[in-house]
């Protein structure tokens, strides 16, 4: 075996986003594509000499042979160990419970999260830090920079690493791991919740469908669920993770997990479902006839995490990002305890959670997480809503009534307007910031504009600064409409318009979402002009 180090040239484009680089799988798959990101990741960081990394994906297609690739790699960069998955598979949670668990020099990870996979669909690599979280600004920074100056990168001339079954074997002087996927992750479950009190709930006859979507969490829902859980077999629908993930849509929400949804709605619903994306750091959760939103579910398992004996202890504080709900909010104000607001992107909730400043975190988006890891976690949110059910024997829909009642509901909707045209999507940002002194004051259609702002957050433990991360409408009477562009599209431009109206009153807490927002969506429509400007009626997806 040989190091051979490649003549390349800087290729443009491979800034990471909040998630790392995703590109279309073929991109990835061109000339010196994936090797050129990856070198210019190990020289960010320093090199790999004498250093152990955790290397996993979702499984989608290219997963393997992208492994092989980043294995030489390493190998010819002088690393000690790469810990990885069988088969190269790692839920994301997974893999930040490694790193932090190893204590590891940090970790790759190979996922497109909840985008579609395929040889024609997505994929992504993005690097996680030695606290197990997704790379800050300065590290993905640095890894641009790099990418924007590469001219050569090393590899070595093998074959390929037998990944399928635990054990270690060597590749030229680097120890390449394999380990159980799901062995480390349940183990630290085990840890946080009353499984004992979960098994009882399945035993009285609770019922309950997981729907993996044929993504990353298959084999660990059924270890977890219907192993150490007793859920009756059949428990977790499509376990089996697939390359194209079926053809489906591994994204949890009402629109691509529509069958689940129809199910719960039916008249054979159980009484609780969820379900996890491509790389099992999302959920969605529903229970007979009603479906949570995020950022609801995020606050009701704030204001309930101390029936979980990992949790009893109390919580340090609340963290979501500015375009989820203001629930949790008042659960942090009820509980006495900081609540914070941060840009997109999970990485903006590392440092809260390294110093002990925040125990919850969420976003909209179907990300809730907490401590145990620095990665938004999927199962982990199942299995805590498992607990608190488990604790207290209501059913998703009383739990949900008994939350609103005490702390009020926010009527929440998010309209993604996909594919558009970067150009005018940019301009009808530009347009709106530079609108927003003279909207202060005026109303439309009964509702009156108190501010127009452009969030920017300062960490306040690192005292960084993010600027330009979405513009936002405030209403006197309480209503809220945020507007971002989403970094994790692949083609044109994603608009994200975010809705919300809080609702005090329990007699007025029943409409239906999109009938007590219409409203507020006909005036932001006439404030930012969205219908012209994206050439859209109705946006592309609402959830």
């Amino acid at each position: 075996m040989s190091i051979t180090s490649v003549t390349t040239q800087p290729i443009e484009g491979q800034k990471p986003g909040t998630s790392g680089l995703r590109k279309k799988t073929k991109v990835f798959m061109g000339p010196h594509y994936l090797e050129n990101f990856v070198q210019a990741v190990f020289n960010a960081i320093g090199g790999v000499e004498g250093k152990t990394l955790v290397l996993g994906g979702d499984g989608r297609y290219f997963n393997e042979r992208a492994a092989q690739v980043i294995l030489r790699m390493a190998a010819a960069g002088g690393a000690a160990r790469i810990i990885t998955g069988q088969n190269a598979l790692l839920s994301t949670p997974a893999a930040s419970n490694l790193i932090r668990r190893r204590r590891t020099d940090g970790g790759i990870i190979m996922s497109a999260s909840h985008n579609p996979g395929g040889p024609e669909e997505d994929f992504g690599v993005k690097f996680n830090t030695p606290n197990g979280g997704p790379a800050p600004e300065d590290v993905t920074g640095r890894i641009f920079d790099e990418t924007k100056t590469l001219t050569s990168y090393k590899i070595l001339e093998a074959g390929d690493v037998d990944i399928a079954s635990p054990g270690e074997r060597m590749l030229a002087d680097m120890v390449v791991e394999v380990v159980d996927p799901v062995s480390d992750y349940a183990e630290l479950m085990g840890e946080l919740f009353d499984f004992k009190a979960i098994r009882e709930l399945f035993a009285s006859g609770f019922t309950m469908r997981f729907d993996a979507m044929h993504a990353v969490t298959g084999p660990y829902a059924k270890s977890i669920l219907e192993g150490a859980l007793g859920a009756p077999a059949g428990t977790v629908m499509n376990d089996v993770p697939l390359p194209d993930f079926g053809g489906g849509h591994p994204d949890p929400n009402p629109v691509w997990a529509k069958p689940l949804v129809d199910l719960v709605m039916g008249a054979d619903a159980p009484d609780f479902a969820a379900a996890s994306d491509g790389d099992g750091d999302r959920n969605m959760i529903l229970g007979r006839g009603v479906y949570v939103t995020p950022s609801d579910s995020l606050a009701i398992l704030a204001a309930n995490a101390h029936l979980a004996p990992g949790y009893a202890g109390g919580l340090a504080g609340i963290a979501r990002s500015m375009p989820t709900s203001r629930a949790s909010d008042r659960v942090a104000e009820a509980l006495n305890i900081p609540a914070f607001e941060t840009p997109t992107g999970w990485k903006f909730f590392g440092n809260l959670l390294d110093a002990g400043r925040a125990t919850l975190c969420g976003e909209e988006s179907a990300g809730t997480g907490s401590d145990h890891v620095r990665e938004k976690d999927g199962l982990w949110a199942v299995l805590l809503w498992l607990n608190i059910l488990a604790v207290k024997r209501m059913s998703v829909a009383e739990l949900v009534a008994e939350h609103w009642a005490r702390f009020g509901r926010d009527y929440y909707s998010r309209h993604d307007y996909e594919a558009v045209d970067a150009e005018a999507a940019t301009k009808l940002m530009a347009d709106l910031k530079a609108a927003g002194p003279e909207l202060a004051g005026q109303t439309f259609a009964g509702l009156t504009v108190s501010n127009v702002d452009e969030f920017g957050y300062t960490d306040p433990v690192d005292g960084s600064i993010s600027s330009s991360q979405g513009m936002r409408i405030f209403f006197t009477s309480g209503e809220r409409a945020v507007f971002r562009l989403s970094g994790t599209g692949t083609v044109g431009a994603t608009l994200r318009v975010y809705l919300e109206k809080p609702e005090p009153d329990p007699e007025k807490q029943n409409l239906d979402a999109q009938d007590a927002l219409s409203e507020l969506i006909t005036v932001v429509d006439d404030i930012a002009g969205i219908s012209t400007r994206t050439g859209r009626d109705a946006p592309d997806v609402r959830t």
